[in-house]
């Protein structure tokens, strides 16, 4: 199979994704700036959702574009990505309705480290579908930024309760500064 319905259908489900997201905002009750003081942690955590979603469906555009053949496991290991990635919206609720607390932001966390988990797996079934000399394969390289994100979002979960749910906040907004910058390793394996 090619992997272009796989790409429409992602697409699809992170646009839906990112609509349900900003559908979760309260309109503010008042028309002033203190209005807005009660709606800012749902709107800081939608900001970092929709960065984080941003950031998953640019790195899997890039790494689709250089896949030539996707299988039933590559089929199944989407799947599992657009499932964590589909939690965004339920983990931004549970801020806006609990707060900056320990529970909800370490769920945000899990959210985060199982998003990352699979879309490690996902590289690996497309590497599997082409082999070991796919230009997949060739781009995915070490691994080092993955290891290191996963590692401080296993961090911000644990901070959540023993150190501040604010700790683990800069946990995750740092790891998405560093993939803000899209991930050009497919796009200079396919330049070549």
């Amino acid at each position: 199979m090619k992997p272009g319905r796989l790409n429409a259908f992602t697409d699809g489900v992170v646009a839906i994704i990112i609509t349900i997201m900003v559908l979760e905002m309260r309109v503010p009750e008042g028309s002033g700036f203190e209005a807005l003081r009660p709606v800012l942690p749902i709107f800081g955590a939608y900001v970092l959702s929709f960065i984080y979603v941003g950031i998953y469906w640019n790195n899997h555009h890039h790494m689709m574009q250089t896949a030539k053949r996707v299988d039933g496991r590559v089929l199944w290991s989407n799947l599992h990505l657009l499932f964590w990635l589909s939690l965004f919206p339920f983990v931004i609720r549970w801020v806006d309705e609990r707060g900056v607390t320990s529970f909800p932001v370490a769920a945000f966390g899990f959210v985060l480290l199982m998003a990352a988990i699979a879309y490690l797996l996902l590289e690996k079934a497309l590497i599997r579908a082409e082999g070991d000399g796919s230009v997949v394969a060739q781009a995915v390289g070490s691994k080092t930024k993955e290891w290191v994100s996963a590692l401080a979002y296993a961090g911000g979960i644990a901070a959540a309760f023993w150190l501040s749910p604010l700790v683990s906040i800069a946990l995750y907004v740092g790891v998405a500064a560093t993939w803000l910058i899209p991930d050009r390793r497919f796009e200079r394996r396919l330049q070549r």
